[in-house]
């Protein structure tokens, strides 16, 4: 894809690592459409980077559909979307030491799903439904993460990326032959603040151990893996690591 001139919706997109991808898209001379559902930071960074965005429930369907359609019709058809949107929250799956709360909630599980898996599925669905009417060779990248091979204490997260992942295959294969690519990026642990805010920092330091390069991933490399995966023609149905080698 060529992405001078090209809209490219980004979900999540007024704040970290999706507000990272954004700015990056703009240097490559794209146009980045930011949907998000903080509308006061949306208002926030629509109005410095002078980009268009949209205040949006990902995980409502008829809100996605008539958002999709408003973009199209004010904007026209996209040629790419970055399903960046979701949470991280962490639960392990028995807690035998907490008496009132000893299993993993049902209510977290239907949460971490349906922000990082549903709205995935959802988004998705209503943009290529317009790629594919309009003939449009579209790309689609959806943020995947090393949890998806499974974090102990990440049931729900970890099953959500790796849901991410699976559909990512799946749709390059139904899709493939009328032009739309599919690419899935897995981070490691992103130096971010909702990163900060959900993981202890003496977790994050024995990450950093972990990882070949034993330093957290920055917004930028994975905003570039993003890039890449709009612009190189020849990549669909799988997913790119950028993890530093934390997983290898």
């Amino acid at each position: 894809m060529n992405l001078a001139g090209a809209l490219v919706l980004v979900t999540g997109g007024a704040s970290g690592l999706g507000l990272a991808m954004a700015e990056s898209l703009q240097q490559a001379e794209a146009i980045p459409i930011i949907l998000d559902r903080d509308r006061e930071m949306l208002d926030t960074v629509t109005t410095r980077l002078g980009c268009p965005g949209f205040a949006v429930d990902l995980t409502d369907s008829v809100a996605v559909d008539a958002v999709v359609a408003a973009v199209c019709e004010k904007h026209g058809t996209p040629l790419g979307l970055v399903n960046n949107a979701g949470i991280l929250r962490s639960a392990p799956l028995l807690s035998l030491g907490n008496a009132e709360n000893p299993r993993h909630s049902l209510e977290l599980w239907n949460e971490v799903l349906a922000a990082n898996l549903t709205s995935v599925f959802l988004v998705t669905r209503a943009v290529a439904d317009r790629m594919a009417r309009r003939r449009v060779r579209g790309v689609i990248v959806s943020m995947s993460s090393v949890s998806a091979k499974g974090n102990a204490g990440q049931t729900a997260y970890s099953a959500a990326k790796a849901g991410v992942e699976a559909m990512t295959r799946v749709w390059a294969k139904e899709l493939g032959p009328l032009g739309l690519r599919f690419v899935a990026v897995a981070p490691g642990y992103v130096d971010t603040p909702s990163t900060r805010a959900a993981v202890p920092e003496d977790i994050l330091e024995n990450l950093r151990r972990e990882t070949a390069l034993r330093r957290l991933c920055k917004p930028e490399s994975i905003a570039a893996t993003v890039i890449f995966a709009l612009q190189n023609d020849m990549i669909t149905g799988t997913t790119l690591s950028v993890d530093g080698g934390l997983v290898m």
